[in-house]
């Protein structure tokens, strides 16, 4: 199969030759430049033979058009640290522009995908990282603040949460456009640990929903809910082929997704502890242990979030090695 083949394959719950698997991870200061994004990007996903490109921006990328401050501070997953938000007050939230996606900080990011398609030449699906509506404002405000705002001026913040749709749709075209298959959508609000499902109907689905919309007709949309004790029901209907998740550190395990999900499952990795810190057989038996939960089909062999920058390389090839004859 090719990985176009083998990827819809376990899409669609069909026999595959073997089970796809992909990791992803940040590139911290070489993301800052489209052509370094493009060029690590491509030369990770080389080295280890994975079955799809997942594009993975400088955290909290979406927000530097609207104002967000960051720097990178080394840290092991590469994330940068925000040192600036731009919404300090209830009224700052309908005062966010409606950004052109084609330049500045998300025409960089398109930038990238187009180099990395044009040199991966359809060989395999490439996919955006898009965030959530609610998490780009949850970025743009602050954890504790956007709770605030939820409680104290919840008209200010669907304002604001309109305006950042609107932005993160056309972002989505664009992307799909310059020649991404896809998008990874990611959510950091869908955790009891953060706020009340009541809360997320209200504040974080609908727009998820219409971002999700503008992406229908793509080759494959992967959503990844992040966190522990996370929302996994209320989600499940989204139109999307695959969920992701931290499933070796959260509910639910893969054998119980698998009765609650009728789509492909991402993940089965544990990138906390097992990939980083086990030993390279380790790594192999959780892949196998994985399969044994899902049958194989449906599934697709990943991490439940961005691998650590110091996970060894030989537990990475050990996890590829598991799968590939």
């Amino acid at each position: 199969m090719t990985k176009h083949e083998r990827v819809q394959a376990a899409i669609r719950g069909k026999e595959v030759d073997r089970p796809p698997i992909a990791m992803w991870r940040h590139f911290p200061q070489d993301d800052m430049r489209p052509e370094k994004l493009a060029a690590s990007t491509l030369a990770f996903y080389r080295k280890f033979g994975f079955d799809l490109v997942k594009v993975t921006p400088a955290s909290g990328y979406y927000g530097d058009d609207w104002g967000l401050k960051a720097a990178y501070r080394p840290n092991r997953e590469g994330t940068r640290t925000y040192l600036d938000r731009p919404i300090k007050r209830p009224g700052d939230w309908s005062r966010l522009k409606a950004l052109d996606v084609t330049i500045g900080t998300y025409g960089r990011e398109l930038r990238a995908i187009r180099l990395i398609a044009e040199e991966v030449r359809g060989e395999a699906p490439i996919l955006e990282t898009i965030m959530s509506p609610l998490t780009i404002a949850r970025t743009l405000s602050g954890d504790r603040a956007l709770l605030r705002y939820l409680q104290e001026s919840p008209e200010e913040v669907h304002a604001g949460l309109e305006i950042i749709t609107e932005v993160t749709c056309r972002f989505v075209q664009e992307c799909i456009a310059a020649g991404a298959d896809g998008i990874f959508f990611a959510t950091q609000c869908a955790t009891t640990d953060y706020m009340s499902e009541e809360q997320y109907e209200e504040f974080g689905r609908p727009y998820d929903l219409r971002v999700l919309e503008a992406a229908s007709g793509a080759e494959c949309i992967a959503l990844h809910i992040h966190g522990r004790n996370i929302l996994f029901d209320l989600l499940t209907d989204y139109p999307v082929h695959m969920i992701n998740w931290h499933d070796r550190g959260t509910w639910p395990p893969l054998e119980e997704a698998r009765k609650r999900f009728s789509g492909c499952l991402l993940g089965g990795i544990d990138e906390q502890r097992t990939l980083p810190s086990g030993t390279p057989e380790e790594v192999a038996e959780e892949v196998k242990d994985a399969l044994r939960r899902t049958g194989g089909r449906g599934h697709v062999l990943g991490p439940g979030c961005v691998i650590p920058l110091d996970t060894p390389e030989a537990n990475i090839l050990a996890a590829v090695a598991a799968v590939v004859p």
